[in-house]
């Protein structure tokens, strides 16, 4: 997170004099970005981010410069430090028409009223070391109208002091920005098809040859039972196969799904690795990957569908850079020490520096002051949003995005993020799944109930538990499982998948097992991830899930682990 200067450093600087010495100001001067909306359209430069008062004027209401905020469009509020909690003193009108509040309800309380049930917890605590310090913050933070209203709010705050440095007051804007939100996720969701598309012809490439080896491995062990030595090489050669084919479906349907994901812990070699398929295939045949990842790397808290997107994203552009081929580089690294971090501008921490190098064209100096910006593009057809979208996320994460170039000798753009404290990942073990009655597994042959509406996919899955001792029920519909069910047949794990189309779906099954049998373990299997609630829905529960295609081992060590929770 970018904030502004302490009292200290302020007070050292030159300073912006007003009225004859009645006031000073600290120049913005590009540092208070943060993530948030630049209502400016750049950094700001000429605004200040802190002041100094020699009068406190708080009442003081007969002048034009009340005037001015009364008569102002811009929501601004003012609070007291000096009291208890930190209370709003004063709100213009804009603010109270930005909020549906009334004046009463708003003087007097701390502004955390506005917070909500989706309000970002790691945004409110960046604000709340911004106040402690006394440091100029600006935020993108979700907050909740009168009536229960979202909206999202490009928040600046400010702090002012009297001319001997006490601190007075803060100062605050705020700018609903929610239009400006939903319009730059359909540009994040339309570069995310334009991608795609530029995967399409060889991800089919690749699934054909998938095919191929699956259905002719499928007719050698057809053709040769009576040699088992043969047949078993020829079907694990085609399980190989399948569960590739299983990766790149799962990767397409991740990258390209429409929700906004939250943050997870992630480790950023693991996602380059994991996600080097794809980047071989965008980059084609005239462009060669070289991976230079630095072991040991602490994980840091981002969305990782985003994160692909974003480092797609930078291979295209590093990629119609070398028009003639040529290497393109991924390298990781660990940014750390005094010296590093004022290199890059950073705050006291760790960092994980994710670069992406290439020795193509380059950029001229004018091409890469604006290489950020939406829409701006030298490529022809395009959209102009990729680097728009890198760095907007980039932003988001709390990060800094860096480019360097030279034209003819090629282009380094670098991702730095923080690395998330090492009890952040909130991995621990599902408290939400209630444990069976001792008595429900005293037969020796746990009974599994399978639900699937393909008939290949629900023999598969009854043969594969049958041959692993366990007593099987099954039922092509949600609706002939809970007949089962309530017909009283012995159950002690429901097996379901999640999509099953003309009728009731595995969600909803899984929602009436709970009411029928609250204690009953619950496994579900798809391969769509998108069908499924995010946390806190679907009765509070939190679902266990096998994603599809899954290994004959997955499936027993999950059906296992269930049982046993």
């Amino acid at each position: 997170m970018t904030t502004g200067r302490d009292k200290d450093e302020g007070r050292h600087r030159q300073l912006d004099e007003q009225g004859g010495g009645q006031s000073y100001g600290v120049p913005a001067a590009g540092e208070v970005e943060g993530n948030a909306y630049e209502p400016m359209g750049t950094p700001g430069v000429n605004h200040w981010q802190a002041s100094y008062i020699r009068h406190d004027g708080l009442n003081d209401r007969g002048n034009i410069f009340f005037a001015a905020v009364e008569m102002t469009r811009m929501p601004m509020t003012v609070t007291d430090p000096r009291r208890p909690d930190n209370p709003i003193v004063f709100c213009n009108g804009a603010f109270l028409d930005l909020t549906q509040y009334k004046e009463h309800d708003v003087i007097g309380r701390n502004c955390r009223f506005l917070q909500g049930p989706e309000t970002n917890r790691r945004t409110i605590d960046e604000v709340r070391k911004a106040v402690a310090e006394a440091r100029a913050v600006a935020v993108d933070v979700l907050n909740y109208k009168a009536d229960g209203t979202p909206f999202w709010n490009a928040l600046f705050i400010g702090p002012i002091f009297d001319q001997d440095g006490t601190l007075l007051y803060f100062f605050a804007s705020q700018m609903d920005i929610t239009e400006r939100r939903l319009s730059q996720e359909s540009h994040l969701q339309a570069q995310k098809m334009e991608a795609i598309g530029q995967l399409t012809a060889g991800m089919a490439h690749d699934f054909n040859n998938l095919l191929q080896v699956i259905n002719g491995n499928l007719e050698v062990a057809l053709i040769s039972l009576e040699r088992p030595d043969l047949a078993r090489a020829a079907l694990e050669r085609a399980q190989r196969a399948a569960m590739r084919a299983g990766k790149l479906t799962q990767q397409l349907l991740t990258f390209a799904r429409k929700q906004r994901l939250e943050p997870r812990p992630v480790d950023i070699n693991n996602l380059v690795v994991e996600f080097s398929e794809m980047l071989v295939r965008t980059l084609g045949e005239r462009v060669d990957l070289r991976l230079d990842l630095r072991p040991g790397l602490p994980v840091c808290h981002l969305d990782p569908t985003h994160l692909e997107m974003a480092l797609l994203n930078v291979l295209i552009n590093a990629r119609d850079a070398l028009p003639d081929g040529g290497e393109v580089t991924v390298e990781t690294s660990i940014v750390r020490g005094e010296d590093r971090l004022k290199v890059h501008g950073l705050a006291p921490g760790t960092y994980v520096a994710l670069c992406v190098i290439d020795k193509g064209v380059g950029m001229t100096p004018e091409v890469l002051r604006r290489a950020t910006e939406p829409f701006f593009t030298t490529k022809g057809p395009g959209t102009g949003l990729g680097l728009a979208m890198v760095h907007g996320f980039v932003q988001q994460s709390q990060g800094r995005l860096e480019i360097d170039s030279t034209p003819g000798a090629g282009t380094i753009v670098r991702m730095i993020f923080p690395a998330a404290c090492s009890d952040a990942d909130g991995n621990g073990p599902d408290q939400g799944a209630a444990a069976p009655d001792g008595d429900d597994l005293a037969g020796s042959r746990p009974s599994v109930l399978v639900v699937e509406d393909n008939d290949d996919v629900r023999e598969l899955a009854e043969s594969v538990l049958g041959m692993a001792g366990y007593a099987m029920l099954a039922a092509p519909s949600g609706e002939q499982a809970l007949a089962l069910l309530r017909q009283g047949a012995r159950v002690d794990l429901l097996f379901t998948d999640v999509i099953m189309p003309g009728g009731m779906n595995g969600l909803q099954l899984v929602d009436e097992v709970h009411r029928l049998r609250p204690r009953l373990p619950v496994l579900v299997t798809t391969g769509y991830m998108d069908e499924l609630p995010g946390p806190g829905q679907a009765q509070g529960q939190r679902l266990n899930v096998l994603a599809k295609p899954y290994k004959h081992g997955d499936l027993l060590a999950r059906v296992e682990a269930a049982l046993k929770a």
